[in-house]
């Protein structure tokens, strides 16, 4: 019986915490996948180093000025290399690849997503803004070009293995769970005081600086009610967020019986990143396994909302809907530039 093909992978965003560990997980499973377009925004010679391992057809990289070092450094291969934002929506309309893993932080990750979704590829979403600021224009083109959408975010990679299967019975509602994160438990006095580095430190989960902050602050959590909403097609009041500060159980969803479904693991974001390329097939991996053993107290409470008001604020948006969520959006992607700078 001959083997499945490879899946052709096209990476946008192959520098940053999700795409290294999408690499990784590819380095892994070189007999499923292999690697058709790399792209980066700045880092140019870690998009050398994985272009010269990895070997795409093509790579992009969004700073022009490092154009003709990075074109210089792989004249001697066969790999085309582009630059500019106009470079990374021409390099999503190609066909070469199977799979868009959208990993581009913030904002600047829509218009190769939407051209993806365009071109009717399937998309492995790890970029919540994409949904926070057009969830509705990218839904529909999803729905219209039939252009699947399997996220990796861990929560909603959750909610989408708890739904396989259940396409006819109706949601009551969805649990996403939060660490807490590094400040779980503290009040706005102590607050007042925190560094940068202290907000960096999240006590479960391997992520990039930015996710880092918003998941300090808890506004990575309302980012996801409202990508969560486009996603599964819900009303605001259907998303609930409760503090699990063990991160072991990912989300859950609620059926109309009153029946709970809860994607457990360990907190290592390869699993959904692995999950999303191989989608609908699961493959073996020698990642850990969890041991339930290390964890004899799974606990739930509800967000202080008063401290963390963040929360509070994307429900609102969530809620009042239109041009609010990217405006959320925009406020807090300065709000993290500000705390990044410290």
């Amino acid at each position: 019986m001959a083997s499945a093909p490879k899946k052709r992978i096209a990476i946008f965003g192959s520098t940053g915490s999700i795409g290294t560990q999408a690499l990784d997980v590819v380095r892994s499973h070189t007999d499923s996948f292999e690697i058709e377009i790399l792209t980066a925004q700045t880092n140019d010679e870690l998009l050398l180093r994985q272009a010269l391992e990895f070997k795409p057809n093509a790579v992009v990289i969004g700073d022009e000025t490092k154009f003709s070092k990075l074109q210089e450094a792989l004249a001697s291969t066969d790999i085309k290399v582009f630059a500019g934002e106009a470079a990374l929506e021409e390099a999503a309309d190609f066909d070469t690849y199977d799979i868009m893993l959208a990993a581009i932080v913030g904002f600047a990750g829509l218009k190769p997503t939407l051209k993806a979704v365009e071109k009717g590829k399937v998309v492995a979403l790890a970029n919540k803004e994409t949904l926070v600021v057009a969830g509705d224009i990218v839904m529909q083109k999803a729905v219209d070009k039939r252009a699947p959408i399997i996220p990796v975010d861990s929560e909603h990679s959750a909610i989408f293995q708890c739904l396989v299967g259940e396409a006819r019975n109706p949601i009551e509602k969805i649990i996403l769970t939060a660490s807490g994160g590094p400040f779980l438990g503290k009040k706005p006095n102590f607050l007042v005081n925190v560094k940068r580095d202290h907000a960096l430190q999240h006590p479960n989960w391997s992520m990039g600086a930015k996710i880092s902050i918003d998941s300090a602050t808890l506004m990575n959590k309302g980012l996801e009610m409202i990508e969560a909403k486009w996603l599964f097609n819900l009303k605001p009041d259907q998303i609930e967020v409760l503090v699990h500060p063990q991160s072991v159980i990912h989300s859950m969803v609620q059926f109309e019986d009153g029946s709970v479904k809860a994607q457990m693991g360990i907190p290592d974001m390869k699993l959904p990143i692995q999950y999303a390329l191989g989608f609908p097939s699961r493959i073996r991996n020698e990642y850990p396994r969890l041991n339930f053993k290390k964890y004899p107290n799974l606990t739930f409470e509800e967000p202080d909302y008063k401290t963390f008001r963040n929360l509070g604020l994307a429900i609102e948006a969530m809620k009042q809907g239109g041009n609010m969520p990217c405006i959320l959006n925009a406020a807090n992607r300065n709000f993290a530039a500000s705390i990044m700078k410290f």
